[in-house]
């Protein structure tokens, strides 16, 4: 039989329990300047105890203790003499009265509008959107109803770049509030297009990535009935990470039939930038085309130059190669697009140098995402032979308690609960204030950690960048690895060779014989100027780079030359050849 009782164990135990104070100062580590500043901001109106310290208006804490006690010893000073007393007759404003309460007979604009006048802020200028424009472009224009309504779903559903990515079937359901369902992938291969354009253009926004393939998500909107009589469109935006999206609406007739939302896509692809609402880039690059097409037929037609036969000519060799042509452009199979179109090889050459000025994401034209603000919070200043690290605390409060709240501290000043709420803020902001300048120290350790190992860096270039790792400068300035990693995190320093990220000098090292001192983002640029210097006839091989990488002292496979050669966007061997 089993009795039960209660018994006394001890145990000894080691548990990490995270102050608040420790959690403070894990997230006050981790913040740029600019996060600092708008935090400290936000403590200050939270906490009543801080308060900036003005560097133009002196305030010592003795002071005001004498101006204090000086108050206490000095008399009572005689009752100044009342002031004069106004009349209320003269603080009455008898225009405001006279026009609000009384009908002159004739009131101004200006009159009506004084009362409510705009914001200033509507007046500040603020850059348009893709779906602004076109919305812009759509109300000039005279159309049904109906139509209307779908040339406002199909704008309401182009992505960033201007593309249309839900079909028409998916459109139709939206626009009746139907469970939608789509696939999420509109990939640019399943329309037999590049990913990439050859001989690396730039015009006009072609380059390597410029003809990319990639999977696209796309949440079509739909018209939802608010019972007012109104119809109003609902749009949502595309997820980021999703490959299947789901919009429940009440299930309703739809407002326009098939025939006038191909109607409605029409209409928008008419419309300024020319190439939105096309499906894939084949169909952007061939609306492109036909509109120049017409523009120079128009010019034939009343000019009849020899110059824009010619141009008509390059324009019809385009469209030929656009439509039936891009995977054999992309394999740079030159010779089988000659032989497919009937054109002599120089004359596709001439054609696909006309494709490059093209648009592939005429979107982006009115998309263009706001340039980043970066402000550096560290500086490496080279002073003599030596390099200094200067803080940037420009703009950043200077904290200190204000003496009034010490007052209350004592037991006949306040009561119990007042005395106990000042004296945990002041916990508080001497905690936050420790913490700001722990943060200080441990961005000035780690940087000069930095300094001692990556001298011929600042002094010689980016060429000259060593390996580091954050455990290694963790070991030098005796924390742990997660507190560099928190300090070095989102934060930029202004040095001799330019602004950079403080993570740019971390990066591993290479094995071999001389690749042990080599970074890992060296190597890249190595095999990069490798297949920049290679012949374009005969382009290097991945097994071609190794060999050369490990006569130069460097232990590295072919994989390993492949996944760089990828992260890079370098084509391979096949689609860098020159074809004659």
């Amino acid at each position: 039989m089993v009795l039960l009782q209660n018994k006394l164990n001890l145990r000894v135990s080691q548990k990490q329990i995270l102050t608040p104070g420790l959690v403070q100062m894990v997230s006050v580590l981790a913040l740029n300047k600019l996060e600092l500043r708008e935090m400290i901001n936000a403590e200050i109106t939270e906490n009543p105890v801080l308060e900036e310290l003005e560097s133009n208006v002196p305030i010592l804490d003795e002071i005001a203790a004498r101006e204090a006690d000086r108050e206490r010893t000095e008399a009572p000073a005689e009752p100044a003499a009342a002031e004069e007393k106004k009349d209320p007759f003269d603080e009455i404003d008898f225009g405001s009265y006279f026009k609000d309460y009384l009908d002159p007979g004739f009131r101004s604009p200006q009159d009506f509008e004084s009362s409510e006048r705009p914001s200033f802020e509507n007046f500040l200028s603020k850059p348009g959107t893709l779906t602004d424009h076109l919305m812009w472009q759509l109300g000039a224009i005279t159309v049904s109803g109906k139509v209307h309504k779908a040339a406002e779903l199909v704008i309401g559903n182009l992505d960033d770049d201007g593309y249309l990515v839900a079909s028409d079937e998916e459109l139709m359901a939206a626009a009746r509030g139907e469970h939608v369902e789509l696939s999420g992938v509109a990939t640019i291969a399943n329309a037999d297009v590049p990913s990439e354009i050859p001989d690396g253009s730039t015009a006009n926004g072609f380059h390597d990535e410029g003809f990319e393939s990639g999977p696209v998500v796309a949440l079509v909107g739909s018209y939802a009935d608010d019972h007012s009589g109104e119809t109003k469109i609902v749009a949502a935006s595309r997820p980021a990470h999703a490959s299947i999206t789901r919009v429940s609406m009440p299930v309703q007739e739809a407002p326009f039939s098939i025939d006038e939302l191909r109607e409605g896509i029409e209409l928008v692809r008419q419309m300024d930038p020319i190439g939105v609402a096309a499906r894939d880039l084949r169909e952007c690059l061939l609306l492109q085309l036909r509109h120049l097409e017409g523009q120079v037929n128009n010019r034939v037609l009343n000019g009849d130059s020899e110059v824009q036969n010619r141009h008509l000519s390059q324009i019809k060799t385009a469209i030929a190669i656009v439509d039936t042509q891009l995977r054999n452009i992309q394999n740079r199979q030159y010779k089988d697009v000659a032989r497919a179109i009937g054109s002599p090889v120089e004359v596709v050459m001439e054609a696909l140098t006309f494709i490059k000025t093209l648009d592939p994401k005429p979107g982006q034209r009115y998309n263009q995402v706001e340039p980043r603000l970066i402000e550096p919070d560290v500086a490496f200043v080279k002073h003599g032979d030596e390099y200094l690290v200067m803080m940037n605390e420009d703009d950043i409060p200077v904290l200190r308690l204000n003496p009034g709240y010490k007052k209350l501290l004592n037991r006949d000043a306040a009561e119990k609960d007042v005395r106990n709420y000042v004296k945990e803020r002041y916990k508080s902001a001497i905690q936050l204030m420790k913490n700001i300048e722990q943060r200080k120290q441990t961005i000035l350790k780690t940087c000069y950690a930095i300094i001692g190992r990556q001298r011929e860096f600042l002094d010689l270039g980016i060429d000259q960048l060593k390996p580091m790792m954050i455990k290694e400068v963790a070991e030098e300035i005796g924390v742990h690895p997660s507190t560099v990693s928190r300090a070095v995190a989102n934060k930029y320093v202004h040095t001799p060779q330019g602004v950079y990220e403080l993570r740019y000098f971390f990066s591993e090292s290479v094995n071999g014989p001389e690749g042990g001192a080599t970074s890992l983002m060296i190597l890249k640029r190595r095999v990069k100027k490798l297949i920049e210097e290679e012949d374009a006839k005969r382009p290097l091989t991945d097994e071609q780079i190794t060999r050369v990488l490990q006569s130069q002292g460097i232990n590295v496979t072919r994989r390993t030359v492949a996944k760089y050669r990828e992260d890079m966007k370098i084509p391979s061997t096949h689609q860098r050849r020159m074809k004659d």
